[in-house]
């Protein structure tokens, strides 16, 4: 088996409303005193008046190449293409995610430093228990931007056959297949852990630093398996590269209907889904916060994103900031009490 870097790392929205701003027209028009005091104001009121004014940077806290990557980019794309401003993608992997994310709660608030993270910054809180963040207090939710189901992919090399197959040969073998994860504490490993758990079986958890460089090696046939979203897996399923077995759920995914779902297979109760959200730094201005999921609903609208999300087998969330916020504690709650039953501990 090769070496394994086993760092563990990794339409609908509703703006705020908006505050009461003066134009920069405005104050000018009021004589030389409201002139110079407009010259005086600090950068971040010049920009919270025209936002984007100027190019707007999004965290990504893992590698390019995974889940986050298919849906951070064609965003982007399309961001820069109704604003005419770039949405730069920051790829900041390690350590499950929060590592990037660490980073983008001290970004200045002005709303030129987004942050696009995923279910994983829900399960962390129950991993870590030495985060310098906290998903709840350092950040302001803004969107849930993507919801998609996991999906169980495998190398067809290494696991020939349907899912039938597949768990005769996990069983006869425990511990001898493995599966690959986007790193300790992410969805993917917990996927794993709550699969273990309902069907009685032992797969060998190997964690990389992000989806893109387990995918990889599943490719390579360097691990057998992994939970991973449609959306980082849906075009290596297409071309053939890896094989899925199964979705979670109750019900076959549009982008994927020849794939049986968890329920028809005798796992009604493994439900496991990768969303990812957009949240700003704490303090960033509400009119910016405004801007931002205006922009967000524009997107959400656009043709292009709405073929790259059914592709993905994604859907677009249809909750406000506050609702996409009561969203992220529910979650936070579930998932600490799947790390708990589970026992899952760090690699």
């Amino acid at each position: 088996m090769a070496n394994h870097n086993t760092d563990n790392a990794d339409n609908t929205f509703f703006p705020f409303p908006p505050d009461a701003a003066l134009s920069r027209r405005s104050l000018l028009g009021a004589g030389s005193v409201a002139a110079a005091a407009w010259a005086l104001a600090p950068a971040s009121a010049l920009a919270q008046a025209k936002w984007p004014a100027k190019p707007v940077t999004l965290v990504v806290p893992f590698p390019a190449g995974g889940g986050t990557d298919a849906f951070a980019r064609p965003m982007s794309a399309q961001f820069s293409k109704l604003t005419g401003t770039q949405l730069v993608i920051d790829n900041r992997g390690g350590a499950g995610g929060t590592l990037g994310a660490s980073i983008a709660s001290k970004a200045q608030p002005d709303g030129y430093t987004l942050f696009m993270g995923a279910v994983h910054h829900a399960i962390a809180p129950s991993m870590y228990p030495k985060l310098d963040y906290d998903i709840e207090k350092d950040f302001i939710p803004l969107a849930l931007v993507a919801n998609v189901p996991q999906v169980l992919v495998v190398n067809p090399k290494n696991v020939p056959g349907d899912f039938k197959a597949f768990l005769a040969q996990v069983k006869a073998s425990p511990g001898k297949m493995n599966y690959g994860s986007a790193g300790g504490g992410t969805s993917h490993h917990l996927a794993g852990e709550l699969f273990k758990q309902q069907t009685g079986t032992f797969i060998t958890h190997i964690p990389y630093r992000g989806a893109g460089p387990a995918l990889q090696d599943l490719m390579a046939g360097s691990v057998d398996m992994m939970f991973d979203g449609l959306g980082s897996s849906a075009n290596h399923i297409k071309g053939g590269r890896i094989k899925a077995l199964m979705v979670s759920g109750t019900k076959r995914s549009p982008a994927f209907p020849d794939v049986p779902c968890a329920a028809e297979l005798g796992l009604p109760n493994y439900t496991v889904t990768t969303w990812y959200g957009l949240w700003a730094p704490k303090g960033t201005p509400a009119d910016v916060q405004a801007r931002v999921v205006e922009e967000v609903n524009r997107l959400a609208a656009a043709d292009e994103i709405k073929t790259a999300w059914a592709n993905n087998g994604a859907e677009f969330g249809k909750l406000t900031p506050a609702q996409f916020g009561t969203f992220v504690s529910a979650e936070i709650k579930r998932w600490a009490a799947v790390v708990k039953a589970s026992g899952a501990k760090l690699d």
